[in-house]
């Protein structure tokens, strides 16, 4: 969906690399084209700070350290709101931030963009108290810091203009003004195993117990509900997380029906990570220690949590997010000339991807830090709405000149859901397997699908890797590299990213002392994990795309887009759109669906569920992505196995099964074109999401209810 054909890619139809700004083309649909002559330095459209005006490595990285528990209230374990304040987000000398973030309310000092990070012992059960604080000193409400699209299916705590006459909350509506009332909040822990009533479901908001809320406001979600048998304040929720699951590492963000892009962008997001102490972590002797709940003067971490973003800024140091849908289009909003809701089904905001060009790593542009001569696990975490990335380490300069080039692998020992059976060994064009249990073939190399990839991260997906800088000399300085688009992801070969701006992400730097010894990667013996039963039915799923069934455009020579003509009442919209010359605006939305004997099934948000598993079954799901587009597909509750990945004649794709997607995931790339497989068992009855990880497409109906273990799919709370 939305990106370049392969017919055209391979023909070199499309700009060389130093003329594409932006390139959005998609088959049998219109979107814009924009090219320039300027060379490569030339960044992503965003803001109005310049990008290549912010100095890059000139801030040291600081890491999310370990969130306090409660104090004031002992019968919960954490008290955790969302606040605004201000961070420095840009160097020092650039305005502050308005930034979002998680924290204590019993710790101040703990609110930070990105949150802190839970660490939660394995079977052990956590209860959390979370808090929309979301208002100013005077307990009034704060707007939202972007503009909110209300004709989209979103919250709607106005409980008015729902699109289908009604007025009730979690509806599409009419009024294509930006929302700017009290902000709704919910906080889904992506990749936990929990009941439905603490998973954060989008209808499952609250607002803030704010002053001023407008009395006819509907201040919780139709699905509001809470595991905790105490009453609460307005404002918060008790949450109950069993944590009965391996080690993993986990994230946790807001869920808000219709808005996740707009909650998320503004900050709110950080590590869960389930531990056992005694267990595995200790016998592998991977590196250590993980940021503690105080940093001590002169404290050396060798567990490094990342947090890897991309932003675009203002000059007066705010975040910018587009207002306008020609910000996608690649051109200025007057050049954009057609209907939007409530005239036509084009929502007036809303873009269906964004990328943006400032890298952000833990709450810092573009930082750098300092580590010994040593091994380091580094938990990396893709928190990007949209963007795919690609990341090598690379080094840029060392005393040692023949170093200067070289790339220093990652050895990849975990993904979503724990560890991997086997270590991989990940540089650009290669991943090579250390089989410690395979006498006859311990190590083994295996081909990328194209030599461009490296370790390969969608959004929401996460990487446990160690990287040994042991023996560079002090002075070595290690780039992380993003070589993935600046534009929607479809599989390589593709259009690197700018490689002044967003090709480029953090900075190690070697110093003089000789870390810790902690266990040498290539001789790790990691356990296998246990496969599912592999003759489970098959449920067969669909990924859409939609294009405008009443915006009938034409494109100028200059790139702008008009409409053509308004819809003739009973006309065959499609073909008298093409027989006029024009074509139907898209995309529209991205739907999810099932599979019928014609193809894909497209389905809203509000449709009749189907994806209804019984209690403790194990089902294979064929996810047929009918787009153009490639998509990281989440399911909430469950962990699961990728089992393959084939073309719609069942031959094997050529992405396959990649090493790293071993043991248990819980956000799989589903590519254009293909069938992506995969395995779960369904073992807690109650009503759950699947939906894009493209928190764009997610916004706007790529996202569908899942009720496990009632076959009416009604699953009511």
């Amino acid at each position: 969906m939305f990106s370049i054909r392969e017919g055209e890619r391979e023909a070199g139809v499309f700009p060389l690399a130093s003329q594409i700004k932006k390139v959005v083309i998609r088959s049998g649909a219109l979107c814009g084209v924009v090219l320039s002559s300027l060379s490569m330095a030339e960044p992503l459209p965003g803001g109005t700070l310049d990008p290549l005006t912010i100095p890059k490595y000139v801030t040291p990285m600081s890491l999310p350290l370990e969130m306090p528990e409660s104090k004031s209230d002992k019968k919960v374990d954490y008290q955790i709101a969302v606040r605004q304040f201000e961070q420095q987000v840009l160097p020092q000398g650039f305005p502050q931030t308005t930034v979002w973030g998680y924290g204590s309310i019993d710790h101040p000092a703990s609110f930070a963009y990105p949150a802190y990070t839970i660490e939660a012992e394995a079977n052990h059960k956590v209860k959390v108290k979370w808090i929309n604080e979301l208002i100013d000193a005077q307990g009034n409400y704060l707007p939202h810091l972007f503009p909110v699209d209300q004709t989209l299916h979103w919250a709607n705590p106005t409980g008015q203009s729902c699109s289908d006459g009604t007025a009730r909350s979690d509806c599409s509506g009419t009024n294509p003004v930006p929302y700017t009332g009290p902000v709704p909040m919910v906080t889904h822990v992506h990749g936990a195993h929990v009941g439905p009533e603490s998973d954060g479901y989008p209808e499952a908001w609250w607002l803030p117990a704010a002053a001023n809320i407008p009395p006819d406001y509907i201040t919780r979600g139709s699905r509001w509900g809470q595991s905790s048998k105490f009453s609460v304040n307005d404002g918060q929720a008790v949450f109950t997380y069993p944590n009965d699951q391996s080690e993993a590492t986990l994230w946790y963000h807001d869920h808000s029906l219709g808005i996740t892009r707009l909650n998320v962008y503004a900050g709110p997001a950080g590590f869960w990570l389930i531990r056992d102490e005694k267990g595995l972590e200790r016998k592998l002797d991977l590196p250590r220690p993980a940021p503690k709940k105080k940093n001590k003067a002169g404290r050396k971490y060798y567990e490094l949590p990342l947090v890897i973003q991309d932003r675009s800024f203002n000059a007066d140091g705010s975040l910018f997010y587009p207002s306008e849908r020609a910000f996608f289009e690649g051109i200025e909003p007057g050049q954009l000339d057609i209907d939007f809701v409530p005239n036509s089904d084009i929502a007036p905001q809303w873009n269906p991807e964004a990328f943006f060009n400032v890298m952000v790593v833990n709450g810092a542009t573009w930082p750098y830090y300092d580590v010994d001569q040593g091994r380091y696990r580094l938990r990396l975490l893709n928190a990007c709405n949209s963007r795919f990335l690609n990341l090598s380490l690379q080094v840029v300069s060392s005393p040692d000149a023949s170093l200067v080039g070289s790339e220093i692998p990652f050895y990849q020992i975990g993904n979503d859901q724990g560890l991997l059976s086997d270590v991989v060994r990940v540089q650009t064009g290669v991943y090579t397997i250390y089989d410690t249990e395979d006498a006859a073939q311990p190590v083994k190399e295996v081909t990328p699908p194209d030599p461009q990839q490296a370790l390969l991260m969608a959004p929401a997906e996460r990487a446990d890797v160690i990287v040994d800088f042991t023996g560079l000399p002090a002075g070595t300085r290690v780039r992380v590299i993003n070589t993935a688009p600046d534009a929607p992801f479809g599989g390589f070969p593709d259009v690197p990213a700018d490689a002044d701006t967003s090709g480029q992400v953090m900075e190690f730097v070697v110093g003089v002392d000789v870390g810790p010894v902690f266990a040498d990667p290539t001789a790790m013996v990691l356990p296998d994990a246990q496969p599912l039963v592999a003759d489970a039915p098959v449920r067969h799923v669909s990924l859409n795309e939609e294009e405008s069934e009443t915006v009938c455009v034409t494109a100028a020579d200059d790139g702008s887009i008009s409409q053509l003509r308004d819809v003739l009442p009973g006309e065959n919209f499609g073909a008298d759109c093409a027989a006029a010359g024009g074509e139907a605006f898209a995309p529209k939305a991205a739907k999810l669906g099932t599979m019928g004997n014609t193809g894909g099934m497209p389905m809203m948000w509000g449709d009749a569920v189907t994806e209804n598993p019984a209690l403790n079954t194990t089902e294979e799901w064929a996810i047929h992505n009918l787009t153009e587009d490639a998509h990281p597909i989440h399911l909430h509750l469950v962990k699961f196995q990728v089992v393959s990945r084939e073309l719609p004649d069942g031959t094997p794709s050529d992405a396959g099964l990649q090493p790293w997607e071993d043991g248990f995931k819980d956000t799989v790339i589903a590519y254009p074109g293909e069938v992506t497989r995969i395995r779960a068992l369904f073992d807690v009855a109650g009503l759950y999401v699947w939906h894009c990880h493209i928190l764009e497409h997610e916004d706007n109906e790529m996202m569908r209810p899942m009720c496990v273990g009632d076959a009416s799919g009604d699953c009511q709370l």
